[in-house]
Order: C-alpha cells, then structure tokens, then sequence
C-alpha cells in the first residue's frame, strides 16, 4: 500500500497543497494524509501516517522538506518507516530508499539541505546585523509594555497575573515583568 503525506506551512498556501494531493494520487498513492502546519510544529497527521504504515508500505512524498526539518529528524523519521519494515518514496527526486543508492542518496540530500538552510539563517542574522547599524531595524514592537498601564491598574483591583495575562491578551511572564519593574 501506498501512503502519502502533504504539508504546507500556513492556510493561505492551499494551492500548494492541493498540487500536493493531485500529484500524490496520480503516482498511485492509496491513502494520503494531510496538514497546514509549520515543520517546527507537532505534525499530527505525520505521526498519523507514520502508525498507518504496515510491512511492505511505501510513505511517498512530494518533496523532502515537506517531511523532516533536518537531517536528524529526517534520519528519525526513516528509522520509524525502517522500523514499519516500510520504505520512504520522494517523488521530485525519483528516490526510494529501498534501494542502496536511493538510501546513500537521502543522507546525502539531507546533509546539503540542513547545511543550505543553516547558511540560509546566518545570512539573516548577518543581514540583521547590518540593517541595525544603518538603524534599519528596530525589532518587534514590545506590545505588552504598551499595555503596562492597564496592568498595574487591573492589578490593584486584586486581579490575579494569570487573570491580567488572559484579559489583556499578553504572556503572565510579560505581566510579571511589568509589576517587578512597577
């Protein structure tokens, strides 16, 4: 049995995710699980299909990082599948980890991908850097300190913090910063 997994990182990207699902049924997937989630979020229907799989299934995917965020993620992931006595089929590369090459091959393409996207970071954190030396960049607006005010006020009339926090819609640590400096 064919099992197939799409993702896309937010709802607003549901073309992607419908392209996804066309191209998984036309390369004969019998089941296909799906989900608008981050890669750094809980995967529900990951894990979801992870459990589905039985011996001799194939986890098919469009495109490995539609899978796993890194490579020890991916290498965890394929572990799960090996454990399964299934196998890992990723259809933009023409790879099935049932074969030896197809197994070197997603090491490999796992490496250079978790090394892209750390250069990736570091050319942000670089960019960042520079854009705040030409006073570019000031950061995210402190909202919660905006509402400082309104906090120390709900405070005096004897609201608990955890009260304050869900009423003004902000974190109980902001709430406690706010009263440590009042």
């Amino acid at each position: 049995m064919i099992i197939a997994y799409c993702r896309t990182s937010t709802s607003d990207q549901r073309a992607g995710l419908e392209a996804q699902i066309e191209e998984l049924a036309k390369a004969g997937a019998d089941r296909i699980f799906q989900e608008q989630v981050s890669s750094v979020a809980q995967r529900d229907e990951l894990e979801a299909a992870l459990d589905y799989l039985r011996d001799d299934d194939v986890l098919m995917v469009t495109k490995l990082d539609r899978l796993a965020r890194s490579v020890v993620d991916l290498m965890k992931i394929i572990e799960r599948i090996k454990s399964r006595n299934a196998s890992l089929r990723i259809l933009a590369m023409n790879l099935d980890t049932e074969t030896a090459t197809g197994k070197l091959m997603i090491s490999v393409l796992a490496s250079v991908a978790e090394w892209e996207r750390s250069a990736m970071i570091e050319r942000q954190v670089h960019g960042i850097e520079r854009a705040k030396r030409e006073g570019k960049y000031k950061g995210r607006a402190p909202t919660a300190r905006r509402k400082a005010d309104k906090v120390l006020e709900l405070i005096r009339t004897g609201m608990s913090q955890t009260d304050v926090a869900a009423e003004l819609a902000i974190s109980r640590s902001s709430v406690q910063r706010i009263v440590k400096a009042a």
